[in-house]
């Protein structure tokens, strides 16, 4: 659900239809009809259908689909280089639908960077001179666009190259060279599609890396084209199904895999990994006890012993988890001569914590480094719940069920 102080894209009852007399799509008794029905009954071809959509100022949002889905004509909608039958977008509050052509150039370059599948670069320009291109469009002075184009070449991992001529680059490093040109004019929203399809696997899965490492600096609005749903899932914090033009589903990778709206959907990903997808917060269980690092050993160990317990996790007056605590030192502590009436942080052990939006495939890292339950704390290190290796391996096994 999108929030409504942060909406910066609202997209409402778009169409996109092409051929000639196209409003007769729009009687009752066509625009119901499925997009085959259409297109033999008037010759037009419907290339989106309904779209509505909400997108958060800084999110990563995912539009998929297969080919002719509408994925691409939506992107190009959304910057006027396809012009929409009916239904408005609104952007940053305004109505760009039926802004002038002036209009809109002068809002798209100031609102939207764009890096596409074909890098676009001009082969007799440097890596700088490409990179600064944008900026020269807009008039910047030769010296400042210099200066900005360096820094976001060094931001996208191209520091060292700005002599370099396109030629010279692999195919991972000219997409960089594009991407650092649509940053350069500092856009607020950043447009692309199918950067990566043509890239090789694993070039293509460390520009992937990159993106969410960049992404997490940055905070940009990113929408971003695949038809890929492991690239889908791994970039995106909400993902837009599209199918013959319209959204079939929108929801969280979680969300879309535990839950696909229709077979379509389940298509798509039934080959795809839960680990990989699923975060610790949807496996995690209630911590059976919790100890207070103000009580008594013999308090601690009575509650331990009512649990059926071995061991349990040690918080602060601000449930701030501290460690973990064993039943056998509890009672080396109550056997010793000295009387503690806290528990002595030299007894607690320090284990290693997840957050709840870690993924399950990076608890396979932790779990062989942790011979208790996984403490799982929120992002001011309070404890929220635990994760056993057996939950771990259980959810790949059920496709994400919680089976503590």
């Amino acid at each position: 659900m999108a929030d409504e102080n942060n909406t910066q894209i609202v997209i409402k009852d778009l169409w996109k239809v092409y051929g000639k007399d196209t409003k007769r799509v729009f009687q009752e008794d066509l625009r119901n009809k499925s997009k085959d029905e259409i297109q033999n009954e008037t010759g037009c071809i419907v290339g989106m259908r309904d779209i509505n959509l909400e997108i958060n100022k800084g999110e990563f949002y995912i539009l998929m689909g297969l080919s002719g889905s509408g994925k691409s004509t939506l992107i190009r909608a959304l910057i006027r280089l396809v012009k929409t039958t009916k239904g408005s977008i609104v952007i940053n509050g305004e109505e760009i639908t039926k802004m002038s052509s002036e209009q809109m150039i002068q809002f798209r370059r100031k609102t939207f960077g764009m890096v596409f599948q074909s890098y676009g670069l001009l082969p007799h320009m440097t890596v700088l001179e490409n990179a600064a291109y944008g900026l020269k469009i807009r008039g910047i002075g030769k010296e400042a666009r210099y200066e900005k184009a360096r820094e976001v070449l060094e931001t996208v991992g191209l520091k060292g190259w700005e002599e370099y001529y396109p030629t010279s680059l692999s195919g991972g490093m000219q997409q960089r060279v594009g991407l650092a040109r649509a940053l350069a004019n500092e856009p607020e929203i950043l447009l692309m599609d199918e950067p990566f399809s043509g890239l090789d696997p694993l070039i293509r899965r460390q520009m992937q890396d990159e993106l969410v490492e960049l992404q997490s600096k940055l905070q940009k609005t990113i929408i971003f084209v695949t038809h890929d749903l492991h690239e889908a899932l791994k970039l995106g914090d909400r993902i837009a199904i599209l199918r013959n033009g319209e959204v079939v589903q929108v929801g969280t990778p979680e969300e879309i895999i535990t839950n696909p709206a229709d077979e379509y959907v389940q298509e798509f990903v039934q080959d795809a990994s839960p680990a990989k997808v699923l975060t610790a917060s949807s496996i995690m269980s209630d911590i059976p006890v919790v100890t207070y690092a103000w009580e008594g050993p013999k308090t601690a160990l009575t509650l331990m012993r009512k649990a059926k317990k071995r061991m349990g996790y040690v918080v602060d007056k601000k449930r701030k988890f501290l460690g973990v605590i064993t039943a056998k030192e509890l009672k080396r502590l109550l056997e010793g001569e000295e009387k503690y009436k806290t528990i002595p942080s030299t007894s607690i052990e320090l284990v290693a914590s997840v957050h709840p939006d870690t993924l399950i495939e990076d608890l396979f890292n932790v779990a062989p480094q942790n011979p208790y339950p996984i403490p799982v704390v929120d992002e001011n290190n309070r404890l929220l719940g635990r994760i056993s290796s057996d939950t771990i391996f259980d959810s790949i096994s059920s496709n994400g069920g919680n089976n503590e």
